[in-house]
């Protein structure tokens, strides 16, 4: 086989010897110009024989299948992609033609562990054999792209015409630790971080902002800085940070997630749901102690506002283009509460490649192939807005659109993957509308229809003897909350809403969802909903949309860290009765999962549920209770029953003050006297006592049906 290839094989060599001298790496695409019997073998072939072409350090084959000659440690299946993050390869043949093509969320991870001379390998299927809208997509912009080399069956490789002179590269520095400039300065910026001043570090990847939190550690400990702790979605995500610790200190230890210094000091990872329940606790944070959070775009504002209080000295890293999700986001989102509570915080920007240098091919062909550079669109201003339907052909027929849209989305979810764009062309349940002014996307709204099942199928599901792929809303409603109707019923689940961020407060998502509802009512849809993280100001959008609440998730979600909540909203008579069935159920046992599965629920977030409730009626005698309460010396958790219809009366009244989500705390979820005096600013139960009496004494005053 090797002499069968050789002109072709010493070709690909060399272009790896010059790729390796630019400090760059390559894509080499590998596919037959039409469609026929034994296309994948033959493809397969020609990569074997560069497989063996040399003695490649670092190889790695991806594929659903193992080839019968590439040893086992050298295999991979795309869904254990993430597994060899923090690695490096030399080679990365990518086999998209066997069952369940082209995986995005692999390919964008496996490419940023491909080392500065490297090649990837993508196998494909020609272009009149692609399988999907996504594939052909892709399969057109390889066609068009600059930076690759096409290896077709018959002939040599065309290699890519790319600059002759090789770019210098110099370690101006200044640092003997550091590789760039750029990563010097975060070094620095690291080790003098003062309290309440939070440094927000931002990069793509490939440029050394994990390592350098490693420096930072190193210097940090030599300065006998005693305890540092480091958090990130995933341990492997930090693997770069101790592995640079463990080079500058050789005399310490390192022990799973934990280096220890030989004076004392030591640097521990802890996973982000640990690391809250510790700051929770007391166990972490308080003075001059030192938080770094890397990857903070892929952990909740919610968790990162607690840490941001907790820790006098504090440092969150992001990605900003990248496989897992955007730092755009992060940076959109959580600037507001960095402003609010601590309003000298710095950023940094690191822009300069440290695994490659500047003009990078493939960084430049991956982001395009995967959207990762999508951007929101220029903000415009209008009177009147265009409201579009996209059918999914026109839609991939229009890369500029797709790219506004996909760029909406990415900076108003974290979360949102190369793989979300592969759904968004492909998946056939989907509804995509946007709404547009000047003929740029300001908002989007993603739809997919469920439900509309037989009742037998619903009673198996119920039952949970049935799984429904793609059928959140209805199946979870059947299966946590009993509601087999919420499976014959059709429902219309709203996937993702996103509004330009120059563009918010302005009525954009509501007019978009109104909208929605009206297309959803006129397609005899039953019920509108949605899932989501239960945050105060999100469950307060879909309130005064008229969504209810119909169910609440009894444990954080491991991608937001917050319960989610589901919302619904009637569309018509029977839609009507079903969301009162659903609603009320969910009321009744709100109070009971608040006393024990939702006692660590945040109080503000109970205090907004219970206002969609019914305003209880109070009799004489309860009314007697919470005065005494207020005014006399009545022990209040012998009063519990009177104050918590107070709370309820006056949630649904509308007060949703600070105060009354701290009596709700106390009330329903029975937090404890050192939580509640924390929470209030005051120290020990008699105080505590005299803020929970004066609460309720507001409270009595302000309910109109006390004479």
């Amino acid at each position: 086989m090797r002499l069968k290839f050789s002109a072709p094989l010493a070709a690909l060599r060399e272009h790896a010897r010059w790729l390796g001298e630019r400090r760059w790496r390559g894509l080499v695409w590998l596919h037959e110009e039409e469609a026929g019997p034994g296309e994948g073998e033959r493809c397969r072939e020609r990569a074997l024989a560069l497989w063996r072409s040399r003695d490649w350090e670092a190889p790695l084959w991806l594929s659903t299948e193992r080839p019968p000659d590439v040893p086992s440690g050298h295999w991979l299946p795309p869904a254990k992609a993430r597994t060899r993050l923090g690695l490096e390869h030399d080679l990365i043949v990518f086999d998209a033609m066997t069952e369940g093509g082209f995986d995005a969320d692999a390919f964008g991870a496996l490419s940023g562990t491909l080392r500065a001379g490297g090649l990837l390998v993508l196998l494909t299927p020609p272009s009149g054999a692609a399988s999907s809208r996504y594939m052909a997509r892709l399969l057109d912009r390889l066609s068009h792209a600059s930076g690759v080399a096409r290896w077709t069956p018959g002939g040599p490789p065309q290699l890519p015409e790319l600059p002759a002179d090789p770019p210098r590269r110099e370690n101006d520095s200044g640092d003997c630790d550091c590789l760039t400039s750029d990563q010097a300065e975060a070094v620095r910026r690291l080790v003098r971080l003062r309290r309440r001043r939070p440094l927000v570090l931002t990069a793509d990847r490939g440029r050394g902002k994990t390592a350098a939190l490693g420096i930072a550690c190193a210097r940090l400990l030599g300065a006998k800085r005693h305890e540092i702790w480091v958090t990130a979605p995933r341990p492997e995500a930090v693997e770069a940070l101790f592995e640079r610790l463990e080079a500058l200190c050789p005399q310490g230890r390192r022990q799973g997630n934990r280096f220890s210094e030989a004076h004392g000091g030591r640097v521990e990872f802890v996973a982000p749901d640990e690391l809250s329940a510790r700051v929770e606790s007391g166990e972490v944070g308080g003075q001059g102690s030192c938080l770094l959070v890397d990857e903070a775009a892929a952990i909740p504002a919610a968790m990162l506002g607690q840490w941001l209080a907790a820790f006098p000295r504090i440092a969150f890293a992001t990605t900003v283009h990248g496989y897992e999700g955007s730092g755009r986001g992060f940076a959109l989102r959580f600037r507001e509460r960095l402003e609010r509570q601590a309003p000298e915080w710095q950023e940094f920007h690191l822009s300069t490649p440290v695994r490659w240098t500047e003009g990078d091919p493939l960084e430049r062909l991956v982001s395009d192939l995967l959207l990762l550079d999508a951007e929101p669109p220029l903000a415009m201003s209008a009177a009147e807005f265009e409201i579009r339907h996209w059918e999914r052909p026109a839609l991939a027929a229009n890369e500029p659109a797709l790219r506004d849209i996909f760029g909406l989305l990415v900076q108003a979810h974290y979360r949102t993957t190369p793989a979300d764009l592969q759904r968004l062309l492909d998946e056939p349940a989907l509804r995509i509308a946007t709404l547009a002014a000047g003929g740029r996307t300001q908002a989007v709204a993603v739809c997919a229809d469920e439900g509309g099942f037989e009742p037998e199928l619903a009673e198996r599901v119920a039952l949970g003897e049935r799984r429904l792929p793609g059928h959140l809303l209805a199946q979870s409603l059947a299966a946590h909350a009993g509601s087999r109707a919420a499976l014959t019923a059709r429902l219309r689940r709203v996937q993702r809403i996103a509004v330009h961020p120059q563009r918010r407060r302005e009525g954009l998502g509501r007019r978009l969802l109104e909208h929605e509802r009206e297309s959803a009512r006129k397609a005899g849809i039953d019920l509108l909903g949605a899932s989501f993280g239960a945050e105060p100001g999100l469950l307060a959008f879909w309130q005064t949309l008229g969504f209810r609440t119909v169910r609440l998730g009894l444990s954080r979600e491991t991608s937001t860290g917050e319960h989610a909540v589901m919302v619904v909203a009637p569309l018509g008579p029977h839609g009507e009765a079903l969301a009162e069935e659903l609603a009320a159920h969910f009321q009744r046992q709100l109070p009971t999962l608040l006393a024990f599965e939702l006692a660590l629920l945040d109080p503000e977030v109970a205090l907004a549920l219970l206002a969609e409730g019914p305003s209880p009626l109070l009799e004489a005698g309860e009314y007697r209770d919470a005065a005494d309460v207020a005014f006399g010396r009545r022990e209040p958790a012998l009063a519990r029953p009177a104050l918590q219809g107070l709370v309820r009366r006056a949630a649904v009244a509308g007060h949703h003050e600070s105060e009354l989500a701290w009596l709700v705390a106390w009330a329903f979820q029975g937090r404890d006297t050192a939580w509640l005096a924390a929470r209030a600013g005051v120290s020990g139960r008699r105080q505590v006592m005299e803020c929970l009496r004066d609460t309720v004494a507001r409270l009595l005053e302000g309910d109109s049906t006390v004479s």
